[in-house]
């Protein structure tokens, strides 16, 4: 049986508040459910407000939208990402800087960032917004780049799609950000199939993204409306299915840094393979279990280990390959210290989904053994 790299973990639970929900008749995104869940998961993550969206990308773009940017307006966006995190930049009329990232958490490098405002001045662009992300499940150093968006007079908005149930300093993911946006992906710690989640202390960015998000529609017996909005409101059927998977978060973090340590057990002792880093004072949720190859000293390319893997039925995939290596940014600024590019050719994910079973693991490993030792 194929072995996946990150399946939802589904139950009854699940299944039944789906059939209410249908049963209700409430399938589109009205209804009482998807508020339901928007105030269950800013409870859950620690923040005042959240509006639930069609995707983590649809929560993003509303955030940049309502930054009114133009042409001549950048945003700085870590180059290790998910194109998710990057393309609402485009989408809301900005160009992305690239900044490269810190080899102690793989998220955006602060030290960097003097230095991409310093390039954004000299091609002529301003600086409106800065948006880490929270990496494969680890909160970024929002704290300093908090307070180097402060001198800078910019607002931080936080993609944390991967990063549901990430904590730093004690905190949920997104907080110290204007706002953050948050995935419910298919292969997400916790899914709604589709959907996402704009959440922030602040009630009027929240109301206003709600409105946008629903074609920016004015209380009226009519279709009014004062600006363009979007179709980007989250279905009930999404939201019912984020109401029974939310209360199983801490589970499912809690068996995902198990899977992760079940792998560190079986391979850290082979020279020239490690983990993805864990930063002090931050929980990684190990939504994906990743791994680094020497290949000077394994003999053996991430390609080939991923090779072995597939032809064994099981599913791994290469580290985010870097944005600024993409064709659709070739011409995009990037503030560079090697370390996205060092990871993207040597670092590879592995299966991780919570339902994943002690033999799944171990058949894992068994394949990763033979390859390494081959």
């Amino acid at each position: 049986m194929r072995i996946p790299l990150s399946a939802p973990d589904l139950g009854p639970d699940d299944r039944a508040g789906l059939i209410r929900t249908f049963d209700d008749g409430w399938v589109s995104s009205a209804g009482p459910v998807v508020e339901d869940f928007e105030q269950a998961f800013a409870a859950t993550i620690g923040l005042a407000y959240a509006t639930a969206t069609s995707s983590g990308t649809a929560a993003l773009h509303l955030a940049l939208h309502m930054l009114d940017l133009k042409p001549g307006d950048a945003v700085i966006a870590p180059t290790l990402t998910f194109i998710g995190g990057v393309a609402p930049i485009v989408h809301a009329g900005a160009r992305p800087i690239f900044v490269d990232c810190s080899a102690d958490d793989w998220n955006l490098d602060p030290d960097l960032l003097d230095e991409a405002f310093r390039r954004a001045a000299a091609e002529g662009l301003k600086v409106r917004a800065i948006v880490p992300a929270d990496l494969y499940g680890q909160c970024c150093d929002i704290e300093r780049i908090r307070r180097i968006a402060d001198v800078q007079g910019v607002p931080v908005i936080l993609d944390s799609a991967e990063a549901v149930g990430a904590t730093n300093r004690g905190r949920h993911a997104g907080h110290g950000a204007s706002a953050a946006a948050f995935s419910f992906n298919g292969n997400k710690i916790i899914t709604t199939g589709g959907g996402g989640m704009l959440a922030s202390d602040d009630a009027a960015l929240i109301a206003r993204a709600r409105s946008l998000a629903a074609a920016a529609r004015v209380p009226a017996v009519h279709y009014e409306h004062a600006e363009v909005g979007f179709n980007f409101r989250m279905l009930s059927l999404s939201a019912a299915l984020g109401l029974s998977q939310l209360p199983t978060l801490d589970a499912k973090v809690a068996r995902r840094r198990a899977i992760f340590d079940h792998y560190r057990r079986r391979l850290s002792g082979r020279p020239g393979l490690e983990f993805a880093p864990e930063a002090p004072e931050r929980r990684h949720t190990r939504w994906l279990t990743a791994v680094v190859m020497d290949r000077e000293i394994t003999g053996v390319s991430v390609e080939r280990l991923r090779l072995a893997l597939a032809g064994a039925d099981i599913e791994a995939r290469p580290v985010w390959k870097p944005m600024h290596l993409q064709p659709a940014f070739s011409d995009a600024p990037v503030i560079q210290n090697g370390v996205a590019e060092t990871l993207f050719a040597n670092g590879l994910c592995l299966p991780s989904g919570s339902a994943l079973t002690e033999a799944d693991i171990d058949q894992v490993c068994d394949v990763i053994e033979a390859t390494l030792d081959g």
